[in-house]
């Protein structure tokens, strides 16, 4: 029987969001695990009651998979989606193991020094500058980072490899 792993990550916002879950849920399987995508889950067509529904489904997922996959690419600025880092540290609490993944081993600086605006401030905080892709309390807490971009499913594969090395 193979594991399963949850695919965390923006990809349920994006305009074709099922067909995209579909091709994950493949790269999974063609890497040997069962992929859970948060939109497999049924949820009321209402409005009423319908985000706690999603949070419901999405957590309960999480708790039924064996490991947690996530795609850590910025998201509407120079951090990963809230949602995901909140499913990271749902799985991370249950003591799953979850590797995540970005389009490149840039540090937050790099990417934002890259940017058209090129500041380490924000309106009001300066930009952490520890050397890591990502912020230093989700960085330390992955089982593992692997990096590709998300054409052809690069990072997912990075991730589902380093994921079945550490499922030894």
């Amino acid at each position: 029987m193979s594991k399963s792993v949850y695919l965390a990550g923006p990809e349920v916002f994006y305009p074709d969001a099922r067909a995209h879950g579909q091709r994950m849920r493949a790269v999974c399987s063609a890497a040997g695990f069962a992929g859970l995508f948060p939109l497999d889950a049924e949820i009321p067509a209402t409005p009423d009651g319908q985000s706690l529904a999603i949070f419901q489904a999405n957590r309960a997922l999480i708790d039924r998979a064996d490991a947690v996959v996530a795609n850590l690419r910025d998201f509407r600025g120079f951090e990963p989606d809230s949602g995901t880092v909140w499913e990271v540290s749902h799985a991370l609490a249950r003591g799953k193991p979850v590797v995540g993944y970005c389009p490149t081993a840039a540090t937050i600086v790099q990417r934002v020094q890259a940017s058209p605006h090129g500041r380490l401030f924000d309106a009001q905080c300066a930009v952490e500058d520890f050397g890591l892709p990502l912020n230093l309390m989700l960085a330390h807490s992955l089982t593992a980072i692997a990096y590709g971009s998300e054409a052809d499913f690069l990072g997912l594969k990075a991730a589902l490899a380093q994921l079945r090395n550490l499922l030894r």
